[in-house]
């Protein structure tokens, strides 16, 4: 799995490398038990320089209407019945949540443990800009705070199977930096 995890990683970088018009030689992927890595070689040190500019909304824009022209609360509500579709009964449902509960690495790994020894799946949610909705927070048995900052989706995700990772590392019996 890993030895293909590092190929995919491969056709990652190097697809964006040719999409970018940015030329290199060669690049190998190398596949560890935890590690991924990937050498890219005959990289110039300076390749022309490109300008790209996105414009986005103004500062201080009014927030517009979402897709399809729905207010926050109906594009809230209409995500959280699919979110709620999509779950089976017996899910445990945590709702990634900045008023929720924080953990420590340690403090995850025993909630986790207790988690599995129920034997019940787990499935996470994270809201939407404007957040989840409440009839998703009411059927969610936990709630989970990463950082009472607010964080991107894509960082969201990154850090949530990170913690996981690191939780599931801690019971299978793998060392602890911080021991």
């Amino acid at each position: 799995m890993q030895a293909r995890a590092a190929e995919d990683l491969k056709a990652i970088v190097t697809g964006r490398l040719v999409d970018a018009g940015l030329v290199y030689e060669g690049a190998r992927a190398f596949a560890t038990p935890r590690r991924l890595a990937l050498t890219v070689q005959g990289l110039p040190v300076r390749q022309p320089d490109r300008r790209e500019e996105k414009k986005g909304p103004r500062v201080g824009a009014p927030a517009g209407p979402r897709a399809g022209g729905a207010s926050a609360a109906k594009a809230i509500a209409r995500e959280g019945e699919r979110l709620l579709a999509a779950l089976r009964r017996d899910d445990y449902l945590v709702a990634l949540d900045e008023r929720g509960t924080e953990f420590s690495t340690r403090e995850l790994a025993a909630w986790l443990k207790t988690r599995m020894q129920e034997g019940q799946d787990l499935a996470f949610v994270i809201g939407g800009p404007d957040g989840l909705a409440p009839e998703v927070l009411a059927r969610a048995r936990a709630r989970w705070s990463l950082s009472r900052l607010t964080l991107p989706h894509a960082l969201v995700r990154v850090v949530l199977v990170e913690q996981l990772y690191r939780a599931h590392s801690l019971l299978a019996g793998h060392p602890y930096h911080r021991d």
